[in-house]
């Protein structure tokens, strides 16, 4: 963590791991989150960790920042994330951008923290079904975005791979 990350990523860092609950029971936290979004950002009722929530972290994290979310319709949804705000060049990253990847059945979308010759470091929900930081393959990357009229502060993080999973579903 450093003293340019955006709002959303300190929110986001300060949630590293919240856990979804064990079996039917459900994280009243996540679902906390769900209840303040609502159904005009997250596209569906949401009313059980069991569902995907990667797209409802991102989502929370930025409405805790104060970012405008009134563009985005279906926030649960992974791949809802691939077209939302701005583009953002590979090249140009930088910590809290926006990270969407192909998984087998669906996507999965968290903040970019940095990046090693192979992988994103991303910080996301739903992985392992908790908050944490794993790597994703770059090649799974079908996205990379930012808030619209935000501007972007910093640059890639080069990182080691040393003691940092990798993630090969995030179901």
């Amino acid at each position: 963590m450093n003293s340019t990350d955006p709002a959303w990523l300190l929110a986001a860092r300060q949630l590293l791991g919240t856990r979804e609950a064990a079996g039917a029971a459900n994280n009243g936290t996540i679902l906390g989150w769900a209840k303040l979004l609502g159904i005009k950002v997250l596209g569906i009722l949401y009313n059980a960790d069991s569902t995907p929530w990667c797209g409802l972290f991102v989502a929370h994290c930025l409405r805790v920042a104060g970012v405008n979310l009134t563009a985005m319709k279906v926030g649960v949804r992974a791949k809802a994330w691939a077209t939302w705000g701005s583009a953002i060049a590979a090249d140009r990253l930088a910590p809290g951008a926006i990270l969407v990847f192909d998984r087998a059945g669906g996507g999965h979308v968290a903040f970019y923290v940095g990046e090693d010759l192979t992988h994103y470091h991303v910080l996301g929900g739903n992985q392992g079904d908790r908050v944490s930081i794993m790597r994703l393959e770059k090649s799974r990357c079908v996205a990379r975005r930012w808030p619209a009229l935000v501007p972007v502060i910093g640059g890639p993080v080069k990182l080691t791979a040393a003691g940092v999973p990798v993630s090969r579903n995030e179901a």
